[in-house]
Formats: C-alpha cells, sequence, structure tokens
C-alpha cells in the first residue's frame, strides 16, 4: 500500500539511517561514561550527602541515557524499515505504468 511518495520515502531512508548511527553511537558513549557527555545528564539541582552519592547518581543518569538512545535508535529502525518499504512501492509502481 502506497502512503507517501518516492521523494518522501527516500527523505525518510536517509534521515533515519543518520539517527540509527547518531543514536547508536551516543549511546555507547553514554554506556563508557564518556566525560564529554556529563552535561547532558540531569544533575541540577540536586543535592548530594558525598562524592559518593553523587557519582551513584551520576552512574544511573549514564545508563538510563543510553537505554533511552538505544530505545529512540531502534524507533529509527522501523521508522527506515518503513520508509524502505514505500520506497519499493514507488519504484514497483513506476516502473509497471
Amino acid at each position: 500500500m502506497k502512503v507517501c511518495g518516492p521523494k518522501y520515502a527516500l527523505c525518510g531512508l536517509i534521515i533515519s539511517a543518520w539517527g540509527i548511527v547518531q543514536l547508536l553511537l551516543m549511546g555507547i558513549f553514554f554506556f563508557f561514561r564518556s566525560v564529554a557527555l556529563i552535561e547532558d545528564l540531569p544533575l541540577e539541582g540536586k543535592t548530594f550527602d558525598g562524592p559518593d552519592a553523587f557519582y551513584f547518581e551520576a552512574e544511573r543518569c549514564y545508563t538510563q541515557n543510553a537505554m533511552n538512545c538505544w530505545i529512540a535508535a531502534c524507533i529509527y529502525v522501523l521508522t527506515f524499515l518503513f520508509s524502505g518499504h514505500q520506497f519499493y512501492v514507488n519504484s514497483r509502481t513506476s516502473l509497471s505504468v
């Protein structure tokens, strides 16, 4: 079933491919606790009893952000598959005309 045109499907393929790569890499960097991403952790406004409490909360936030990136990458995979299907349907119907 044709839902979108060939240009829209190609645009969806390109954006989805880029989103998958970017979010997988960001998830990997969050998983390995990259110091460059510490500003992206939701730690502002929280008070900590000591350094151990801060490190525990930072580890939890790194892990949560990594999971969020990987979940978003999976959603982009679904978008990629849908756009690929639409691109295939559009290229097939243009050949049969």
